[in-house]
């Protein structure tokens, strides 16, 4: 079994590069973001770990996470963010570790945006950035989020830098708008 580590930040292609590895690779992916999600529905441990860090102003009518006002508030204060990123780290971890144990492919393949922060890379072996120019991602987290330029600049703002990726990645993929492009900068990487 080889585990590969898909990481970069919002916007960049990280989906798009996973879609790829699945079909073309036969790879299973295993989503931090999805498993995050389903964490935190309604009467987990997770969720109310959430709500006593960022109190219950943070729940919808339905008793549901509201993923748009906690994102507001943690793309406004770094501490937050990191606070969020503690919580996420103690079951979003054993969460992918456990997944990861059950799975029979060859190829397994984790996504996740804060790979190198959750020490993720360490079970992997090696890890594949995937990078994109910076209006680019911009459009794309407007489009996919519904958010504003600045608002979208003020996310983008927070993570990681390309730069980062470039430093600490095993293998970067430059997304340029194109399928075929990132399939072939796959193919340079032995799978």
């Amino acid at each position: 079994m080889k585990i590969i580590g898909v990481t970069g930040s919002s916007g960049a292609g990280k989906d798009t590069l996973c879609e790829i590895l699945e079909n073309k690779y036969n790879a299973e992916i295993v989503d931090a973001d999805k498993i995050a999600r389903k964490l935190s529905k309604k009467g987990t441990m997770y969720l109310k770990s959430i709500v006593d860090c960022f109190g219950s102003n943070i729940i919808n009518r339905q008793g549901e996470l509201n993923r748009k006002k906690l994102a507001s508030i943690i793309f406004e204060d770094e501490k937050k963010r990191e606070e969020l990123n503690r919580l996420t780290f103690i079951y979003v971890v054993d969460e992918i570790k456990r997944q990861i144990n059950k799975l029979k492919k060859d190829i397994i393949v984790v996504n996740a945006p804060l790979l190198f922060e959750s020490n993720l890379n360490q079970i992997c072996d090696f890890v594949i950035a995937i990078i994109a120019d910076r209006d680019i991602q911009i459009e794309r987290i407007m489009k996919r989020d519904g958010l504003s330029k600045e608002e979208a600049e003020k996310r983008l703002n927070m993570q990681n830098t390309n730069e980062f990726f470039e430093e600490n990645a095993d293998y970067i993929i430059y997304n340029k708008e194109s399928m075929k492009d990132i399939e072939k900068q796959l193919k340079k990487i032995k799978i």
